[in-house]
C-alpha cells in the first residue's frame, strides 16, 4: 500500500525514462509524449544542454537563500524582463504562488490607492491555482466545493463579453485588476479574442486598474510568441509565470511593470526556496536554448499542423465538437465526456490528457518536430473516431445536462 496522499486519480503507468518527445515505462514501452509533464517540460525530455548545466551546477551550489545575492537569479530576470517587457520579477516555486503574488500585487495596489476592499474582476471557466485565495479566483465550483468560506475580493464575468466588464466598472467602486487567463487551460482551451484582449486593456486603462494576464500555461513560447497578450500587441501590468519556465524544475515567477512596477517593497512577500541557484539555471538555459533552438516558430508550425491534421481527420465525425487552440495548445473538444481516452491513448502510446470533462488537451514539448506531429494526429484521430462510435447510443453531454 502506497503512503502518497490520495489527492490524484493516477493512471496505471510509471514512465521511467525519457528522450525527446519520448517516455518509457518500466517494460521499455514507448509512448509519443503530447502532453509534456502538463506544458512543464518545454525541452522536452533529457535535453543535453539543460541536463549538462543542471548537473554543473549542482556541483557548485543548490540553494543559498534571498538573505544574499544570487547572480544567477539576477540574469534570469533580466531575461524574463526581456521578454515580457516588464520591470520587476518576483521567484516562487509555483504557477498558484505567482498567482498568489498578483493578487497580494493587485490588492496592495488598491490599499496604496486609497481603496479598502479591493476586488478583481476573473473569468468563468478560469483556473488560478488551489490555494485558498487562488481557488476563490477560480471559475470551478469543483475546485472550491468543501473548502468555503471563500476569500471574498473576486467579480466574476464571462470570457469574452467585454460589456459585462463594462457593467461592472460601472457599478463597482472597489475593482482595482482583472485577471484572466488568455486561454484558459483546466477551462478547456478556451481562446480569448485578440479584440477582447485589447477591449480589456482599454477598459482597464481608463479605470486606472491593473491589467493581469495569467500565462502561467500558455505562455513562454507556446503560442509562437512567448506570451498570447503579445498576439495582441498589449502590454499588461503583471504577468505570473510558472510550468514551461524551467523544462521540469519547479519554479514561478510574478513579473510586474507599468502601473504595478514598485508596488511591493522590501517586506511585503518572499518564499525560501524562490530563486535559488538550480531552479535559476534551469530558467537561464530553457530561455536561452528556446531562442537558439528557434522554438517559438516551431511552436507555430508543428502546432498548426497537428491543429489542421486533427481538424482535417475528424472533419464531419459525429460528436467532434471544434478543433482549437494556439501553437502548442491544442484542444478537441466532443459532445460528451471523454476521460477513458486517456487510457485509450496509453494503450496506443500516446501521452494526452482530457480537461472539463469533454476536451482532449494536447500540450507537447516545444522540441517537438513535424514527423512527430504528424504521429500525434495518426495516433489520436482514430481513438476519438473509436470512442465517439462506440458510445454513439450513450446521451450527449448537452441533453444530459
Amino acid at each position: 500500500m502506497s503512503h502518497v496522499m490520495n489527492t490524484y486519480a493516477r493512471q496505471p503507468v510509471a514512465f521511467v525514462r525519457g528522450q525527446g518527445v519520448w517516455l518509457y515505462d518500466e517494460s521499455g514501452k514507448p509512448y509519443l509524449d503530447a502532453l509534456a509533464g502538463i506544458a512543464v517540460n518545454t525541452l522536452g525530455h533529457n535535453h543535453p544542454r539543460l541536463v549538462r548545466a543542471l548537473t554543473e551546477q549542482i556541483g557548485r551550489i543548490i540553494h543559498s537563500s534571498n538573505l544574499f545575492q544570487i547572480p544567477l537569479q539576477e540574469q534570469a530576470a533580466d531575461r524574463i524582463a526581456a521578454i515580457t517587457g516588464l520591470d520587476e520579477v518576483f521567484f516562487c516555486n509555483s504557477g498558484l504562488e505567482a498567482n498568489e503574488a498578483a493578487i497580494k500585487v493587485a490588492r496592495k495596489y488598491g490599499h496604496d490607492r486609497g481603496v479598502a476592499e479591493p476586488a478583481i474582476i476573473v473569468m468563468e471557466k478560469a483556473f488560478h491555482g488551489r490555494s485558498l485565495a487562488t481557488l476563490s479566483a477560480t471559475g470551478s465550483r469543483k475546485v472550491q466545493a468543501g473548502f468555503e468560506p471563500l476569500v471574498q475580493g473576486f467579480v466574476r464575468v464571462p470570457l469574452n463579453d467585454l460589456e459585462a466588464v463594462r457593467q461592472v466598472a460601472a457599478n463597482n467602486k472597489n475593482v482595482v485588476a482583472v485577471f484572466i487567463e488568455p486561454i484558459q487551460g483546466e477551462g478547456g482551451i478556451n481562446v480569448s479574442r485578440l479584440d477582447y484582449l485589447r477591449g480589456l486593456k482599454e477598459i482597464c486603462d481608463a479605470n486606472d486598474w491593473l491589467f493581469m494576464s495569467d500565462e502561467v500555461q500558455c505562455g513562454l513560447g507556446r503560442t509562437g510568441k512567448w506570451f498570447v497578450y503579445q498576439h495582441a500587441g498589449i502590454q499588461p501590468d503583471v504577468v505570473p509565470l510558472a510550468k514551461g519556465l524551467a523544462s521540469g524544475v519547479p519554479v514561478g515567477c510574478c513579473v510586474v511593470g507599468n502601473r504595478a512596477k514598485g508596488v511591493f517593497k522590501p517586506g511585503n512577500h518572499g518564499s525560501t526556496f524562490g530563486g535559488n541557484p538550480l531552479a535559476m539555471c534551469a530558467v537561464v538555459t530553457t530561455l536561452d536554448t528556446v531562442k537558439d533552438e528557434g522554438l517559438l516558430e516551431n511552436a507555430v508550425k508543428v502546432g498548426d499542423a497537428i491543429r489542421n491534421g486533427l481538424a482535417a481527420a475528424l472533419a464531419g465525425v459525429e460528436g467532434v465538437v471544434e478543433v482549437r487552440g494556439m501553437g502548442m495548445m491544442i484542444g478537441v473538444e466532443l459532445e460528451r465526456p471523454c476521460g477513458e481516452l486517456v487510457k485509450m491513448g496509453l494503450d496506443a502510446g500516446l501521452v494526452c490528457n482530457v480537461t472539463a470533462d469533454n476536451v482532449i488537451r494536447l500540450l507537447p514539448a516545444l522540441v517537438m518536430n513535424g514527423v512527430e506531429g504528424r504521429q500525434v494526429v495518426e495516433r489520436l484521430a482514430p481513438l476519438v473516431k473509436e470512442f465517439l462510435a462506440r458510445g454513439a447510443a450513450q446521451p450527449r453531454l448537452a441533453a444530459a445536462r
